[in-house]
Parts: structure tokens; C-alpha cells; sequence
């Protein structure tokens, strides 16, 4: 075979598995539910406010 070939077999198999990883995030995505979602999500955002708020204080610490 020649070697554009086998860059367009390589091409076509990375297009495959790219499409096997979306549809397994989509279906891991919507079997959750709205409620888990919205818990996951405040979870999320009292772990980023906890991570600021330390970020501060160490801050402020460091500038006195």
C-alpha cells in the first residue's frame, strides 16, 4: 500500500475513536439526573469558594 493510505486508514481510525469518547461522555452525561446535577454543581462551587477563600487568606498573610 502506499503511505497516503496508510495515513488515511490512521485518520479514519482516529475519527472512530474520537466519536466512540463523545458518545460515552454523552451517555455518561445524561444519565444523571437533574437533581444529582445540581448537587454535583453546588458541591463544585463550595470546593471553588473554599480554594479562594484560602488563596485570600494565604495572601494576606504573605503581605504582612
Amino acid at each position: 500500500m502506499r503511505w497516503w493510505k496508510w495515513v488515511g486508514l490512521a485518520g479514519l481510525a482516529g475519527v472512530a475513536a474520537t466519536g466512540a469518547v463523545a458518545v460515552r461522555a454523552e451517555r455518561r452525561r445524561r444519565s444523571y439526573t437533574p437533581e444529582e446535577i445540581r448537587a454535583r454543581l453546588h458541591e463544585r462551587a463550595a470546593e471553588a469558594q473554599e480554594a479562594r477563600d484560602e488563596a485570600h487568606k494565604s495572601a494576606v498573610a504573605t503581605s504582612k
